[in-house]
């Protein structure tokens, strides 16, 4: 049995925030375990790459549960399975969400979690390579950067969206996120900036650190209502026990920081006692609470070739491969959604309801759908779903698959809906506007003859997936469905955190990406410091 002083299990956008923030201290050693292997696909570190990552070798590859409201769809539920976690397969855009939703988490008794309190660890862990105010950092290790290239049809698509009266915003995580952009990316030198590039693999040297990849964590060791340890299995089979001697941290983010508790006996009994784990802490609250963004796209048929359709056909492959390399341009350095907006469905509404992405090519069936052609695809996202899902376990086996649950649209006051067919009209008021006219030549999916609310509906049941944007299993609060208090630290039980995604009480309105880094850097702060900071 191995000894460290902080075990933390998952190297993805969090996890690698703590490994750093915590190893700072040349006098504890930090144990970091990755259930995947390191980053050294190079597919991973080319922004484009991230198109053909889609195979278990870097994700976890997940399935939900069928989907009553999309037809009882099994959908495609990718997670990243590496160094960097998801940040090492997704698209780099750099979003916070809005201020309203770090006041929201605060108003559910999450004092030090609004956006006053959280803006300090967003800007601690950047380097905006353009933006210089109140809202932004420099000197942090993750590098944001402009993007190297717009398409035609991005540059379009801006213009498109002002035209139908969204108004230009150079920085929507700034002072007001309203607006259409083009996306700031976590990219250095036009390569990925992932968590792993940015907090891990600098301070790999440091002796007191130890990061081991294909170690898949079974069961948190609980004695005395103190976590004390872990157990693992070593490249599939060889069981091996570690040892903390102050803390445990779980960083597998929404879907696999639950799963790893619920294996450890710690969840609502009543699951644990069908499954046959031994209870060791009743919490009700565990693996529940899931919320995700459900996105839902319109291609369109692009009547010129200037998408990046057929661009990664292997003799054009090539060429780009050589561009990339030696000039650090072309089709190689998009990260596909270049440009997206945040707009409000009402004068009601007092922060954006709705964000929408443009990309430049048929992007259907997460990519793994190939159609003939140039295409563009406006990808529309009801931002604040009131939908709540669940994660649980199939079985006590670690190595079986979790039942995941978004509960997509299963909201019963019929909101979700509301907002997502509002935005896919949204998405078609884009493709009409005088700017995408002399590009489009007709809607791909689902068809102009598709028009009344009915017919919309049965299209986002067939063909509407996941934002990639899991959050909530692990809330942190004070009622009896929270899992862990405001200093992260599981409820109930001494020497065990969660830091990461899961901990989130709502859903941010934009992409994850950023606020699961800020998250990894705020829990690693209190850590340090013993108390909310």
């Amino acid at each position: 049995m191995t000894q460290y002083d902080y075990i933390v299990v998952g190297a993805g956008a969090a996890g690698c925030v703590v490994a750093n923030r915590l190893s700072a201290d040349p006098g504890v050693n930090v144990l970091l375990l990755e259930a995947g292997g390191p980053d050294s696909n190079p597919l991973i570190h080319m922004p484009a790459g991230f198109t053909k990552l889609t195979g278990k070798s870097v994700n976890w590859g997940f399935n939900t549960l069928p989907q009553k409201e999309m037809n009882n769809r099994a959908m495609h539920y990718p997670q990243g399975r590496t160094w960097g976690g998801s940040t090492s397969i997704n698209a780099m855009i750099y979003i916070r969400g809005n201020r309203k939703d770090y006041d929201a988490w605060s108003a559910l008794d999450n004092e030090g979690w609004g956006y006053d309190g959280v803006l300090p660890y967003f800007k601690k862990s950047e380097n905006n390579e353009r933006l210089v105010d109140d809202y932004h950092g420099t000197g942090g290790p993750l590098n944001v950067a402009e993007q190297t290239q717009n398409s035609k049809l991005t540059r379009a698509f801006v213009r498109s969206a002002q035209e139908i009266g969204i108004p230009y915003n150079p920085d929507v995580n700034g002072a007001e996120q309203f607006g259409v952009t083009y996306y700031q990316v976590t990219q250095r030198n036009v390569r990925r900036e992932s968590a792993a590039t940015a907090f891990l693999k600098p301070v790999l040297n440091r002796t007191n650190l130890t990061a081991i990849t294909h170690a898949q964590v079974t069961k948190v060791l609980v004695e005395n209502g103190r976590a004390v340890g872990v157990k693992y299995l070593h490249k599939g089979n060889n069981e091996v026990t570690a040892h903390a001697n102050v803390e445990v941290v779980l960083s597998g983010g929404a879907i696999n920081s639950p799963r790893m508790l619920l294996l450890s006996g710690i969840g609502p009994a009543d699951e644990l006692k069908q499954l046959g784990i031994p209870m060791v802490h009743n919490l009700p609250g565990v693996g529940k609470n899931l919320q995700d963004h459900m996105d839902v796209y319109i291609p369109a048929v692009v009547n010129q070739p200037i998408s990046y359709n057929g661009e990664d056909r292997w003799d054009r492959a090539v060429l780009h491969g050589i561009q990339y390399l030696l000039y650090k341009t072309g089709p190689v350095t998009a990260c596909v959604a270049e440009a997206g907006l945040f707009l409000n469905t009402s004068y009601e509404v007092r922060s954006p309801d709705i964000q929408i992405h443009c990309l430049p090519a048929y992007v259907v069936d997460h990519g793994r759908m190939r159609i003939k052609g140039h295409g563009v695809t406006i990808n529309t996202c009801n931002l604040r779903p009131k939908s709540i899902g669940s994660v649980t376990l199939r079985s006590s086996s670690p190595l079986d698959e979790p039942a995941i649950d978004p509960n997509f649209c299963g909201d019963h006051e019929g909101y979700d809906w509301k907002i997502s067919i509002e935005g896919f009209k949204w998405g078609r008021r884009l493709l009409a506007a005088p700017s995408f006219k002399p590009y489009i030549e007709r809607e791909y999916l689902p068809g102009e003859d598709k028009q009344s609310d009915k017919e919309i509906k049965n299209y986002i049941r067939q063909w509407s997936k996941t934002d990639y944007h899991p959050v909530g299993s692990c809330k942190m609060g004070s009622d009896e469905m929270a899992v862990v208090d405001t200093q992260l630290s599981v409820r109930g039980l001494e020497g065990l955190r969660v830091i990461d995604a899961s901990i989130m009480p709502t859903l941010i309105s934009g992409n994850t990406q950023a606020p699961s880094i800020m998250v990894g850097e705020k829990g690693a702060a209190i850590m340090l410091a013993g108390k909310v900071v």
